[in-house]
């Protein structure tokens, strides 16, 4: 049992309805974040995958929907949301392990084990951004407690050699996490997220390979909106990411390597 009640929550529609997910009305709600950072796995069937900091299941439910036969695992720190993302994950059929911990010090089980991909959406604001009047679950989701250079070290030390980590921040973080990744990971790739185009960045998606080698790259934006400005009621989302939200088609990601 969660400890939502049912009253507290609401069941949302992903991926065009292929994916259902409950979610505390009040509390943090996933957005098109998840399914972004989802969509630009390129994660295969019988690979593995571990989301850090799962919340309600999101990302690696968004994940094995699209990909399935994935052996997906998740950590949350917050138990109720840990068991909402259980509860989804069997709403959906979907195969998922979820532990309750904190990402620097994991059950000795998930320490044993390493994985084909790890995929994260930490929270975007540092110490101090949300009152104390915000929900305590939303708080916790967006205001970081845990500094960004422990995500990266925990998502190293559970990849596979030749694994890769995805993860999906604000783009003001950018030189948080290449410092982060020096010493751990290598490859990596940025793919800056813009509104519309002619507007700057306010997302990314950070690629990183462990053990790769490969020379630093970024890539053009990803444009979310067609037109330079909002113009009418309703969405206007470019035929790419409609069908990256709508039917869970996979971002295609410049120049694979």
């Amino acid at each position: 049992m969660t400890g939502f009640p049912d009253s507290a929550l609401t069941c949302n529609d992903f991926l065009g309805g292929r994916l259902k997910l409950w979610q505390p009305r009040d509390g943090y709600r996933a957005g098109v974040d998840p399914v972004l950072l989802a969509a630009a796995v390129p994660a295969k069937a019988g690979q593995s995958v571990l989301e850090l900091g799962c919340g309600a299941g999101a990302a690696v439910l968004c994940l094995a929907t699209r990909v399935p036969g994935l052996r997906s695992t998740g950590i949350e720190l917050q138990a109720d949301y840990a068991d909402l993302a259980a509860r989804n994950a069997q709403c959906n059929e979907i195969d998922l392990s979820v532990h309750v911990a904190d990402l620097s010090n994991m059950p000795t089980d998930l320490r044993q084990q390493h994985f084909d991909h790890v995929i994260a959406n930490p929270p975007y604001y540092r110490p101090g951004a949300h009152s104390a009047a915000v929900d305590a679950g939303r708080r916790t989701a967006l205001s970081e407690q845990t500094p960004l250079s422990d995500w990266f070290d925990a998502a190293a030390r559970r990849l596979a050699p030749r694994g890769y980590l995805h993860m999906i921040q604000r783009a003001e973080r950018l030189p948080d996490m290449l410092t982060a990744c020096v010493g751990r990971l290598g490859s990596v790739e940025v793919l800056p997220i813009a509104p519309r185009m002619g507007r700057g960045a306010e997302l990314l998606i950070l690629r990183a390979r462990k053990g790769g080698r490969a020379d630093f790259r970024l890539h053009a934006p990803l444009i979310l909106h067609s037109g330079d400005r909002h113009v009418r009621d309703g969405d206007s989302y470019t035929d790419m990411v409609s069908g990256i939200l709508r039917e869970g088609r996979p971002m295609p990601w410049p120049d694979a390597r």
